[in-house]
């Protein structure tokens, strides 16, 4: 099963993995699965670390990749036709743009989104798959 955290699942996976649920960590963990970190996570969370609206504990937000990687993580790049394709998502509830990337690369690449919001349940009949 292919799978993309979202970006608090990442940070959680990686520094916090009580935060995540007994699902999402199995799901982590099992060597089945290939689990992904997308571009756009790293993006947000450099911006957010600049902003000064999340902190982060011994590492730089250049460090994360490395921390991915060293999870067995798999990176994720945008291409062209992703980020062109973006308009075609609704909105619904959802208004953060980093959040609405991440269920396109999702749904576009077929995988499972591992997220704790709520919201993004919305985007089910767009071929969302949430676990959590």
């Amino acid at each position: 099963m292919n799978c993309l955290l979202d970006t608090h699942a990442f940070l959680w996976a990686a520094f916090d993995p009580d935060r995540l649920s007994r699902t999402a960590r199995a799901v982590i963990t099992n060597r089945d699965n290939e689990i992904f970190v997308s571009a756009v996570s790293f993006w947000e969370i450099s911006l957010k670390f600049a902003l000064g609206k999340i902190e982060l504990k011994g590492v730089q937000p250049n460090d994360l990749p490395a921390v991915a990687s060293r999870m067995d993580c798999s990176l994720l790049a945008i291409e062209a036709g992703d980020a062109a394709s973006f308009h075609e998502f609704p909105r619904h509830r959802h208004k953060d743009p980093f959040d609405r990337m991440l269920v396109c690369l999702a749904i576009r690449r077929r995988m499972k989104l591992i997220s704790c919001d709520a919201a993004l349940a919305d985007y089910a009949a767009q071929g969302l798959e949430i676990i959590w």
